[in-house]
């Protein structure tokens, strides 16, 4: 119960409606728990009538000992309806509440984090496990309150009536509560077991599915299918451990419940042919307090079931819960970011790979500046990128941000400041007018329209059918490569941010749409500091400062009438794609 204790702020949230349903549960006992003796005063009644020992009043107390036993029925009903409106409602608000929670916590953690976690495990959390909990916080609750109020009444009039008789009634219970410890900590072992194997299931599914094209291109479907069947059949086999435990719950029940019948008919048939139970209707009453302990009882064995996978899946829950990010916003107040940045001998390792992806780096690129950044690939050009956003945090040196350290910078004014166009264009299943609002949810439809036509995009939209509001497949798969970057370049855009970050962002754009896109940028980044991460000299070739960047290292700095006349890196390169656009004019 350790791990569920962090539930307890929710249960103390909704209280009150808790303690409402569980009155509403212990009123509704009380008055079910009235049927028993009413049929067994009306039993009594017809014994007394066979005996003759009463005429006249006969069906007039038949009759009303009917009505009550109706009135009472129809009471108890309400309330159960009642409680399950208040104690279910309040698990669905829980379950609410901590979905909200977990998501929150998602939003918080770093990129190491998404790194080292799979996302069909972090799905399988907030959805599979959250749903193991909220069973905990309503029909386990509901289902222990129903249980200790029926036993509770059920004894005292038990005991109030046939003392004896009720000692004997009772004593299959030990042997029911050791069974039921014992089975609960098989069921807490295998269902965290199970858990586990629905996440390799989520994963496996989700990686299958984001990545379906691949898995097509390479005509590989039959070896993912066994791959999938290899799992699958492990899972079930876990699932079916677990059903395993869990089948013996039931029949205990009813073999207990069926013993204490057997105790109640025999006992009390002694103890009535001997004179010590007076009224014969004492015997049926009896058997009704069993059979009305019998799903109560079956029910504990299932509320003990649901506790320990609730236990096990809160487990796995607070494993995520408890990870603190590693990028912390440490500074209350919004600061206001002009665009000025400088690297100061900055050193960066990731943490998952101990890769050193940059090695003393320095420069300085002002507000209004364009700073272009080219080197071979992985040589921490997106890197630079990520740290300026401070994705991550660095290992050695300083960065600036308007001579600040950008520690000390309000994380949200930083990202709110910064318009980042990723390598990898990522893109929501929404409409492509909302995706490219999504930096600037409050920008007009003629400001998206304005962002596309600078993105060079504008003509490929409205030749759609529903034109920008077209609804893009996961990933934006509806798009083609080119028009999926363009759409990414008109969302930061529209941000009108102080700071452009654009991460090889024209790589699938020829090389027309490529100077387009630059004259336009040229325009609206006017006043903004723009950095350009690229493999062509083409894109590059404008900024005012360019540094060349080779395992982890500045090698060369300048502009590019500068370098295209220094011997090294930057000028192999524009050669070479100078020889690659002749070539391919003179072929055209």
């Amino acid at each position: 119960m350790k791990e569920l204790q962090h539930l307890n702020k929710y249960i103390y949230t909704y209280r009150y409606k808790l303690l409402i349903g569980i009155s509403i549960t212990i009123l509704a006992k009380i008055f079910v728990l009235f049927t028993p003796r009413l049929i067994g005063e009306s039993i009594n009644v017809i014994v007394a009538k066979l005996n003759g020992e009463i005429d006249a009043t006969f069906k007039a107390d038949l009759a009303i000992n009917i009505l009550y036993i109706v009135i009472t029925a129809l009471i108890a009903g309400v309330f159960t309806f009642l409680k399950r409106q208040t104690i279910i409602n309040v698990s669905r608000y829980i379950e609410f509440d901590l979905k909200n929670e977990i998501y929150q916590q998602y939003q918080r953690l770093s990129l190491n984090f998404y790194k080292k976690n799979r996302t069909g495990d972090l799905m399988n959390r907030i959805s599979e496990d959250v749903g193991k909990v909220r069973m905990y916080v309503g029909p386990a609750i509901m289902y222990t309150i129903d249980t200790i109020t029926l036993f509770i009444i059920a004894l005292i009039y038990m005991f109030d009536r046939a003392p004896t008789l009720a000692i004997y009634t009772i004593i299959p219970l030990p042997v029911l509560s050791l069974t039921i410890y014992i089975l609960s900590k098989l069921i807490h072992k295998r269902s965290t077991i199970v858990q586990v194997y629905l996440s390799k299931l989520s994963t496996f599914a989700q990686e299958s599915f984001s990545g379906i094209s691949v898995i097509k291109a390479n005509g590989i479907e039959p070896q993912t299918n066994t791959a999938f069947e290899i799992l699958s059949s492990e899972s079930r086999q876990k699932q079916i451990d677990l059903s395993k435990v869990q089948a013996f719950f039931f029949p205990i029940m009813i073999l207990l419940i069926g013993a204490s019948n057997l105790l109640v008919i025999y006992v009390g048939g002694l103890q009535y042919i001997n004179g010590k139970i007076e009224n014969f209707g004492t015997i049926a009453e009896f058997i009704i307090y069993v059979n009305m302990l019998t799903w109560p009882v079956a029910a504990l064995g299932w509320v003990t079931s649901i506790v320990q996978e609730a236990e096990a899946s809160q487990k796995r829950i607070n494993e995520f819960l408890k990870v603190e990010p590693e990028i912390k916003n440490t500074i209350a107040t919004p600061t206001l970011i002009e665009g000025n940045i400088t690297f100061k001998n900055v050193s960066f390792i990731y943490d998952d790979t101990n890769i050193q992806a940059l090695k003393d780096i320095s420069f300085t690129v002002n507000q209004g500046e364009t700073l272009a950044i080219i080197g071979r690939t992985g040589s921490g050009k997106s890197t630079i990128l990520d740290l300026i956003s401070r994705l991550y945090d660095i290992n050695k040196g300083n960065i600036l941000i308007d001579d600040i350290s950008i520690e000390k910078v309000n994380l949200n004014s930083l990202r709110n400041a910064v318009g980042y166009v990723p390598q990898d264009a990522f893109l929501f299943s929404d409409s492509i007018k909302n995706n490219i609002k999504f930096g600037s949810v409050n920008s007009t439809d003629d400001d998206v329209v304005e962002a596309a036509k600078n993105a060079v995009v504008h003509e490929n939209i409205i030749k759609f059918v529903n034109g920008y509001d077209t609804i893009l497949g996961e990933r934006g798969v509806t798009l083609s490569g080119g028009q999926k970057q363009r759409v990414s370049i008109a969302r930061a855009i529209i941000k009108n941010p102080k700071i452009l970050l654009l991460d090889d962002c024209l790589s699938a754009v020829d090389t027309e749409t490529e100077d387009k896109i630059l004259n336009n940028l040229a325009k609206v980044s006017e006043g903004k500091t723009t950095i350009i991460v690229s493999h062509r000299i083409s894109s590059v070739k404008n900024a005012d400062k360019i540094i060349v960047i080779d395992n982890g290292h500045v090698i060369q700095k300048g502009t590019h009438n500068t370098l295209i006349n220094i011997d090294g890196y930057y000028k192999n390169l524009y050669l070479k794609q100078l020889s690659e656009a002749s070539n391919t004019n003179l072929e055209d």
